[in-house]
C-alpha cells in the first residue's frame, strides 16, 4: 500500500530535480501535500465568515433544488480551482443523490448528454458570473436562463454563484487544505 508519508518523502527527495520547474513556473510548493493554511478566517474575523455564511444560508433556504445548488458549487469551484470546495461539494452532491458520472463530466457539461435544459441554463449562467472578466454576461446566456427560471430563481442562482465564488476566494487565498480521507486518496 502506498502511503502519503512515503509520497511526501519522495517529493522532498526529488526537490532538486524540480528546481528548474520552480524557476520557470514559480513556487508551487503550496500545491498538493505541502499546502499549509495561511489564515483561519473563522478565528481571525468571525464576522466576515458569518457574513458569507448568512448569504449561503439564504441560498440554501431559497427553494433552489439541492442537487442543482451542488452542481453550481462544483462547476464554479472547478473553474476557480478550489480543491477545498470541490472535495466538500462532491461529497454533498452525493448525499443529495448526484451521480459520480455527472460530476466527472461536469467540466464538459456542454458535450455531456445528461444535463437538463434547466441545468444547462443554470450552469451557463454560473460560468458567466464566475468569469465576468472574460466578457461580462452575454445576452444569450441570460435569455436562455429566463426561459427556464423565474426572476426570483435567477436572483437566487446569482446569489448562489456569488456565495460559492466568495467561498472559493477565501479558501484559495488562505490556502485552506481540502478535507479528504488521505487513506482513500493514497490508495
Amino acid at each position: 500500500m502506498f502511503h502519503i508519508h512515503a509520497m511526501v518523502t519522495k517529493l522532498s527527495d526529488c526537490r532538486h530535480f524540480l528546481r528548474p520547474i520552480f524557476a520557470t513556473r514559480g513556487d508551487v510548493s503550496h500545491h498538493g501535500f505541502l499546502m499549509q493554511q495561511r489564515i483561519d478566517v473563522t478565528k481571525v474575523s468571525p464576522a466576515a465568515f458569518q457574513a458569507v455564511a448568512a448569504l449561503q444560508s439564504y441560498v440554501d433556504q431559497s427553494g433552489l433544488d439541492p442537487k442543482l445548488r451542488e452542481l453550481i458549487k462544483i462547476r464554479a469551484s472547478q473553474i476557480n480551482g478550489c480543491a477545498y470546495c470541490l472535495a466538500m461539494h462532491t461529497r454533498d452532491a452525493r448525499k443529495h443523490g448526484e451521480t459520480d458520472e455527472r460530476m466527472h463530466l461536469l467540466n464538459a457539461w456542454r458535450e455531456a448528454p445528461f444535463y437538463t435544459a434547466r441545468e444547462r441554463a443554470a450552469l451557463a449562467w454560473v460560468e458567466a458570473i464566475t468569469l465576468l472578466s472574460e466578457g461580462h454576461v452575454p445576452d444569450e446566456v441570460f435569455e436562455a436562463l429566463r426561459k427556464q427560471f423565474s426572476e426570483k430563481e435567477i436572483v437566487d442562482l446569482t446569489a448562489a454563484a456569488v456565495a460559492i465564488n466568495t467561498w472559493n476566494r477565501l479558501a484559495i487565498g488562505f490556502r485552506v487544505p481540502p478535507q479528504v480521507d488521505t487513506r482513500k486518496a493514497a490508495a
